[in-house]
């Protein structure tokens, strides 16, 4: 679809880190699915940076591919949506922004909005956003605490989202980033994407056949095992990808809607490998347990 594009000299060449690499992938299939006839999600700032960057995307187009990136990017943005409209005016911190296009989807003109990514993503990101009052972009690791003294700037209360980000890490570093935030925004609430060990191995071999060089590195069976790590989050509600809430659904075909069902049905095990995960660290917060 975009194949008249690739590698034309009058687009930006870019230079990125092995995982950062990978942000081209919801990238390009937020790209692809805005231009079908009845898409889940439009993003004509999606379609104008395919068009920008001189990059061979080919590879990233697999059909369950831009489904799968679609689906998670517009489940995820429910729950950002959910806690603007009880709290038009909080913050909203998007952890490995990458490319992506939360808060021109999202924005009701009162949030607060930080992008938090490495400096080189950060370069790549400034060519096709700026800054406002409103929102800011920080250059740092979230391992790093340096940047949430930016975070604590902005009024509260607070929201994290980290869209296929925190999977790369080691467990370590993962325990290390979700402490550090549940420990420094009380009351704060945080999406992530986890994944199994079976949903892993089979991402990196799918990795290894695309000649991509990232891998991930953060296995998890279940996510409330985090809970066990006593670092004051508790699991709120978990989500497989054919989970997709009643609002969204209508945005899905009657044959996906009918699969969905089947995966649901016959094959729970498979479809659980994959998980959207609300956290927060109130302590009254419930387990909502998925169809």
């Amino acid at each position: 679809m975009f194949d008249n594009w690739v590698n034309m000299p009058s687009r930006q060449s870019i230079q990125l880190g092995q995982v950062q690499e990978t942000l081209l992938i919801p990238l390009y299939a937020r790209a692809i699915e805005s231009r079908r006839k009845r898409p889940i999600l439009e993003d004509p700032k999606a379609v104008e940076m395919v068009e920008a960057i001189n990059w061979d995307f080919r590879k990233f187009g697999q059909r369950e591919r831009v489904i799968a990136c679609a689906l998670r990017t517009i489940m995820f943005d429910a729950w950002v949506e959910e806690f603007l409209q009880r709290y038009p005016e909080g913050t909203v911190v998007e952890i490995g922004a990458g490319l992506n296009t939360r808060f021109e989807r999202l924005d009701n003109g009162r949030l607060h909005w930080l992008d938090l990514d490495l400096p080189d993503t950060v370069e790549l990101r400034q060519k096709f956003f700026t800054d406002t009052e409103r929102r800011t972009t920080l250059a740092g690791s979230v391992l790093d605490p340096g940047w949430m003294a930016a975070v604590r700037r902005c009024p509260g209360p607070y929201f994290f989202v980290a869209e296929a980000v925190l999977i790369y890490l080691e467990e370590p570093q993962v325990k290390a980033a979700l402490a550090q935030i549940a420990g420094g925004f009380p009351g704060v609430s945080m999406a992530f994407d986890t994944g199994s060990r079976r949903a892993v191995n089979g991402g990196n071999k799918d990795f290894a056949n695309r000649k991509l060089a990232a891998r991930f590195a953060w296995a998890c069976d279940d996510p409330k095992e985090i809970e066990d790590w006593n670092i004051g989050l508790r699991l709120v509600e978990s989500r497989t990808m054919v989970d997709v809430p009643e609002p969204l659904r209508s945005r899905l075909s009657l044959p996906m809607r009918t699969s969905f069902r089947i995966f649901r049905r016959f094959f729970p095990k498979l479809v659980k490998a994959y998980q959207l995960n609300l956290f927060s660290t109130h302590r009254e917060a419930t387990v909502v347990s998925t169809p």
